[in-house]
């Protein structure tokens, strides 16, 4: 039986199952051009050429917030675009990587000025949580079933909830969210925030396996890459969050 992620990038009516061919917005795809694990993995690592490019360009600068700011309100809106649109996802993933490539040069700056060699140690501990949930995906260690998706799904949506909520109120009120600072619940929370993070990735594992077998177009193999990557930039983003906390502490 096939199952659906639960992982809200990948919850869209792109990803269903047909048995000869698969019809997406009324167009029959050949077989031969239909979505490979080889070709999501190309795309992958063409994806991360190109943030790491970008990133280069705001890590260079004197002042790089504006542009960082600006990549990462644009690299949201394509996301958004991509989940609506994934025929157009070979635009929309590429431009995605080279906006977010431009956020996250700046922010590892900002980070590296208060904390040298921090940013290798959070790409290093990225690299490292995404080989092992690989490997314990690929050897079926871990098995991506419905409930595991539903956890998963319900935690990554309370994570958003609480993380939007905070940033309101403190743009508002005298709020001080919960988790800022480096009191141990604050490092307790970036923690947990890892771990799902981590878990993200079994699913979008799943979900580009279940993309194969479903035949699905040659355009999914970018969207499957760029569902990825959001979960990887989000991965990186909250280690830096961790190590700056474990640093001051």
């Amino acid at each position: 039986m096939i199952m659906n992620s639960n992982n809200p990038f990948f919850k869209t009516k792109s990803f269903k199952e047909n048995d000869d061919v698969v019809t997406h917005d009324a167009v029959i795809i050949d077989r031969n051009e239909t979505m490979t694990v080889s070709g999501t993995i190309n795309k992958s690592f063409l994806m991360l050429i190109l943030l790491i490019a970008s990133a280069a360009i705001t890590w260079s600068m004197a002042n790089p917030i504006v542009f960082a700011i600006g990549g990462a309100i644009v690299g949201f809106i394509l996301v958004l675009i991509a989940v609506f649109k994934p025929q157009y996802s070979g635009f929309l993933a590429p431009g995605y990587a080279i906006f977010e490539g431009l956020f996250i040069g700046g922010i590892s700056a900002i980070f590296e000025v208060m904390h040298p060699g921090i940013v290798i140690q959070a790409v290093s501990c990225t690299f490292v949580t995404f080989m092992v949930c690989f490997g314990l995906y690929k050897y079926e260690i871990v098995k991506v079933t419905e409930k595991f998706k539903s956890v998963v799904f319900a935690a990554t949506l309370a994570i958003a909830t609480y993380y939007l909520f905070s940033w309101l109120l403190s743009m508002f009120t005298s709020f001080q969210p919960v988790h800022y600072g480096n009191s141990m619940m604050s490092i307790g929370i970036s923690a947990f925030v890892i771990v799902i993070a981590a878990l993200n990735l079994f699913l979008d594992f799943d979900q580009i396996e279940k993309g194969v077998q479903q035949k699905m177009p040659k355009y999914m193999e970018w969207y499957g890459a760029m569902g990825l990557m959001i979960t990887l930039v989000w991965l990186y983003i909250e280690f830096l969050r961790l190590l700056s906390k474990l640093n001051r502490k």
